[in-house]
């Protein structure tokens, strides 16, 4: 049992300016003003006078982390969980991306065993497979050799139960729209992304199931006013919830903010697409087969292509701020509740009654001070 007092509080419905939480086994009992709160005896209490107090960030696109890459290296899972509480990033989806099927077994073993004795670190909540359904068109950083045609016998274990959360697919490709019905009514999320679609390809994989798209912009046709492409269907579907890498390199930042203004926080979720590099020096690092350069600010094959990012969550927040001058609270959705709610969990993203307590306290200029997870504090600064 433990409180956090004083501090301003990002609920659902309010900011309380001078606020306390009380968290009892790992869940949030209590919020209240903490002139209003009466504490039971044996409580520790941590004093966050000046602290903001927001849920805890969830990434539905990480490659890894620390030198480390979750494709090559499945096991990368757990370190890599341990750094992220540093990042404000307390659950999150590894990725794993184009590459033999076995691959993805591997990973499902991973993420659908017990953690290392004695683990601490943000909960891995399934995974994202993004690819091998990808049209070569628009490859990216994923090697065109192991890319294949969806059909039901090669995802046939793909399912929450067995690991998988999210899947990428490109909805033009034979079998896609099929594919894509069976997942979703498994309760996979299936996304958009990697893709040559039309307007009217990308609206009947809506209709198929499709719910996500996979960094807008990125790996799809640009916006174009006679044939919007699947840029403009992920933007003009209230069904679809957009991921968007707000790092200032893989979007304008002023594109950035016309999609905040078109769907808000209630569509937009902010990824990382962070890969092994994130929190190393620059140098050269592994994404799937490939080596990749990366300096001070991207992560780029030898050929200049873009391969994933450099981003920290909280970063991508202050990014976001600075990009579209929305305000903290107006923000905190897209890397809590929005993404909580398109994966169908309604105990986290939210500081709320009987939600996990997975909490960060921020400093005023939002740097992170404080994670805590499931009620125990896993870093602080």
């Amino acid at each position: 049992m433990i409180c956090i007092q004083h501090a301003t509080i990002y609920t659902p419905d309010e900011v309380i300016k001078d606020g306390t939480v009380l968290v009892v086994d790992g869940r949030i009992q209590t919020i209240a003003p903490t002139s209003q709160i009466e504490l039971p005896d044996r409580v520790s209490c941590f004093d966050a006078t000046g602290l903001h107090l927001v849920p805890g960030f969830i990434d539905l696109q990480l490659n890894g982390a620390i030198g480390l890459d979750f494709t090559s290296e499945p096991r990368a899972i757990w370190p890599v969980a341990h750094y992220l509480p540093q990042t404000g990033v307390t659950s999150f989806l590894p990725t794993i991306i184009t590459s033999p099927l076995t691959a993805v077994s591997s990973a499902q073993e991973i993420i659908t065993s017990d953690p290392p004795n004695g683990f601490q670190g943000a909960m891995p909540l399934g995974l994202h497979i993004e690819g091998p359904f990808l049209h070569p068109d628009k490859k990216g950083a994923h090697n065109p050799a192991h890319l294949q045609l969806p059909t039901a016998e090669k995802v046939a274990n793909w399912s929450p139960a067995n690991g998988v959360r999210l899947v990428t697919l490109a909805p033009e490709l034979d079998g896609a729209m099929d594919v894509a019905r069976l997942l979703s009514e498994r309760g996979v999320i299936v996304s958009a992304g990697h893709s040559t679609a039309n307007f009217a390809q990308a609206m009947a994989g809506f209709d198929a199931g499709i719910r996500y798209g996979t960094h807008l912009f990125n790996a799809m046709p640009p916006l174009h006013h006679r044939e919007p492409g699947l840029a403009g269907a992920l933007l003009a579907d209230d069904r679809a919830t957009i991921g968007v890498i707000a790092d200032g390199e893989h979007v304008h930042p002023e594109l950035v903010k016309l999609v905040w203004r078109m769907v808000g926080n209630g569509r937009l979720t902010l990824v990382t697409d962070a890969m092994a590099a994130l929190g190393m020096p620059p140098g050269h690092y592994t994404l799937g087969d490939y080596e990749v350069i990366v300096d001070e600010t991207t992560a780029r094959l030898p050929s200049g292509t873009l391969a994933g990012s450099l981003l920290r969550m909280d970063t991508a927040v202050r990014n976001l701020i600075n990009f579209t001058g929305c305000t903290l609270a107006e923000a905190l959705p897209t890397v809590t509740r929005t993404p909580a709610d398109l994966l169908g969990l309604p105990h986290k993203g939210r500081l709320a009654p009987n939600c996990d307590a997975d909490l960060l306290l921020l400093t005023p200029d939002l740097q992170v001070h404080t994670t805590v997870i499931a009620g125990k504090i896993v870093y602080q600064k």
